[in-house]
């Protein structure tokens, strides 16, 4: 029979051996030779000064191309898994973002939904959706200006066309 103060003492020392574990985590990262970072360098990837990110999508079978759009930053494209980001939506009108989606069955097609909807007391207002054919290259104004916030968009999986 197992008494009470068998638990305890199991239990005492199941609780000693699990607080070991975090202490080996520390030891073993302070292992890491220096020689595997020493050749890192600090850069600029941007984006800068853009604000939260509200946005992101990534390319249907391609890792390494994702959109993401910011609260006053516009949209950033990278080609390189998230290395180096590019703007790609600078000449337009409305810099804060609220939705971006790449259509599944072409991702040269992209949806941007402009302003954000958030509790917070710096929202900016946007101008409606924006429509790229090529891969964020150009956009076109597709509407719904009076709509301010736009936050979330769904593009159909078969028809890029249809857009909720």
């Amino acid at each position: 029979m197992i008494s009470k103060n068998d638990i305890r003492t199991a239990v005492g020392l199941a609780f000693l051996l699990m607080m070991q574990i975090p202490a080996a985590g520390v030891s073993f990262a302070q292992e890491i030779p220096p020689s595997l970072y020493s050749e890192m360098k600090w850069r600029m990837i941007g984006p800068f000064r853009a604000g939260k990110v509200n946005g992101v999508a990534g390319v249907p079978g391609n890792p390494a191309i994702y959109f993401m759009g910011a609260d006053g930053g516009g949209i950033w494209k990278t080609a390189d898994g998230g290395v180096t980001w590019k703007p790609v939506f600078d000449g337009e009108f409305a810099a804060s973002i609220g939705a971006v989606a790449v259509a599944p069955s072409d991702p040269n097609i992209l949806y941007v939904g402009t302003g954000v909807n958030t509790i917070y007391g710096d929202v900016s207002h946007g101008n409606g959706v924006y429509q790229s054919t090529n891969g964020g290259a150009t956009w076109q104004h597709l509407g719904l200006e009076d709509s301010r916030h736009i936050a979330r968009i769904l593009v159909d999986p078969r028809n890029p066309d249809i857009v909720l």
